[in-house]
């Protein structure tokens, strides 16, 4: 059974009233998707029902957010985006005496251990700070605790010598009990906080800033305001990484950006 678009609106503006997650700018076709998934998922058939459900308690509107934000990551996703960063972003930022990256929209945290890495290869983990935001503070949660299936390693292994790495993968991490727990030497460098890019503000001045594959989710309008919110963020000379079918192009300030060859990296340059 699928909601009605008109149950849908009903849904966004009760969520915003009730919680202050303003959903309205969210690309329709998908968030509709994934509010059917979790209408039929849950045993829902009527509308009313399910409307109170989420309005009236708080532990059931948690699980349909992180239904609804849930985002699929892996360590060094895309390898040649990941040996890009290695080796033309990483170098440039070294001449810098601190550095500051942002993880927006960062899920459960693989992207941000895959930089952690990088970074400390490069000999640069000491004198940064990875700023890893998201809406879903249960993602949050166990992104800050660094642990993640061991069954998943040997991918992330394979994805991490594609994107130029030379040493043994396993070297970042403890195995124990069918987990791995990544180094508290790399996590040490990590500030976790929930942000929601619709209606926050920026927090700081970055060198580097990841979205990757979240803007997919969002209208036009909602895509316009995120990417001014991080031109504002952004320090002059700085890198924006978005995912494959993300842009600069047709925004608001792509005058201030130039893209890098082929890969979805921006550099700052007005």
């Amino acid at each position: 059974m699928t909601i009605e678009d008109r149950q849908l609106e009903l849904l966004i503006n009760d969520i915003y009233d009730t919680y202050g997650y303003d959903f309205s700018g969210y690309s329709r076709a998908s968030f509709k998707r994934r509010v059917d998934r979790l209408y039929n998922l849950d045993g829902f058939t009527n509308f009313s029902a399910f409307l109170i459900k989420v309005r009236t308690d708080e532990v059931y509107f948690k699980r349909m957010v992180e239904e609804i934000t849930v985002n699929v990551t892996e360590m060094f996703r895309d390898p040649a985006f990941y040996n890009v960063l290695r080796t033309e972003i990483i170098p440039t930022l070294a001449t810098k005496p601190f550095i500051r990256c942002w993880h927006a929209g960062c899920s459960t945290g693989e992207e941000v251990y895959s930089v952690a890495i990088l970074l400390q290869e490069a000999n640069l983990l000491h004198k940064s700070l990875l700023y890893a935001t998201d809406l879903n503070p249960l993602v949050l949660n166990a992104a800050k605790k660094g642990v993640f299936n061991l069954r998943m390693m040997k991918q992330y292994s394979e994805n991490y010598m594609a994107a130029g790495g030379k040493e043994d993968f396993s070297k970042y991490y403890s195995a124990n009990h069918g987990f791995a727990k990544f180094n508290e030497e790399l996590s040490q460098k990590m500030v976790f906080s929930q942000h929601n890019l619709v209606s926050d503000r920026s927090f700081n001045e970055f060198d580097l800033i990841l979205c990757r594959n979240v803007l997919i989710y969002f209208d036009k309008d909602l895509q316009d305001r995120a990417i001014t919110l991080f031109d504002e963020s952004l320090s002059l000379l700085g890198y924006l990484a978005l995912g494959t079918k993300e842009t600069v192009k047709f925004s608001p300030v792509q005058r201030n950006y130039e893209q890098l060859r082929k890969e979805k990296i921006w550099k700052k340059i007005r």
